[in-house]
């Protein structure tokens, strides 16, 4: 194995390729905030499906879906072997442990708040990414676009899937709060001047990406959108 690969398969490694992918899927959902988000001007999905006609037709976008996806596999595998690592560093746990005194539990709960949003991530796809990019939307709005907005309304007409999606941006709400600002400390960009204030960003950053993707579902279903 080479150098360069040694470095990133270390341990020190892994959790650097954590923080990069960390941090690009942070700028992802952003960007996949800020284009839902467009349904809250309840304009009959107009604004949005021209947004995502955008996002469908233009190639850096699509480029930057495979990155994304590439990003993800790669934060995924990397969770789960630093996961792997730490339990075979400790077989046999500590008698006397108090995990609330040194950590947040949402802290000390990654894994479990990362396999729940990746079976919300399985949903999502299937519901949304697949349709729009394989199968093809099978209707369309009044300016003859892609009614993707329909799909999203027909889809949170079921109490289970807007379940799932609120319980879901509840795991990723904790997930952030650990994540943000670890991934920063990961990079580095942890001086003690500035560490404060990345740690009320990414609080102030949890909170806002999480409620309003979970009101998106709630306000469909309730009928506060139509």
């Amino acid at each position: 194995m080479s150098s360069f690969g040694k470095a990133f398969s270390s341990s020190i490694g892994k959790k650097v390729v954590m923080g990069i992918t960390g941090l690009f899927l942070i700028l992802f959902l952003i960007v996949h905030c800020f284009l839902n988000s467009l349904i809250f001007l309840n304009d009959g999905g107009e604004t949005f499906n021209l947004g995502a006609e955008f996002m469908a037709g233009n190639w850096a976008i699509r480029a930057g879906e495979i990155v994304l996806f590439i990003g993800l596999i790669l934060h995924i595998v990397q969770s789960a072997r630093l996961t792997y690592d730490n339990q075979k560093a400790r077989p046999v746990k500590y008698a006397a442990y108090n995990g609330s005194a040194n950590s947040k539990w949402y802290s000390r709960s990654m894994g479990l708040l990362g396999t729940l949003l990746l079976i919300f991530l399985v949903v999502h796809l299937s519901n949304f990414w697949v349709v729009s990019r394989f199968t093809g939307i099978p209707t369309h709005d009044a300016n003859n676009r892609e009614n993707l907005y329909a799909v999203m309304v027909e889809s949170f007409q079921n109490i289970w899937i807007v379940v799932l999606y609120v319980l879901s941006m509840i795991s990723l709400c904790y997930h952030l709060l650990h994540g943000f600002a670890s991934a920063f400390q990961t990079m580095g960009w942890n001086h003690k001047k500035y560490a404060p204030v990345i740690k009320s960003v990414g609080v102030w950053y949890s909170i806002i990406i999480s409620v309003l993707f979970a009101a998106m579902p709630i306000a469909i279903y309730t009928g506060l959108i139509n």
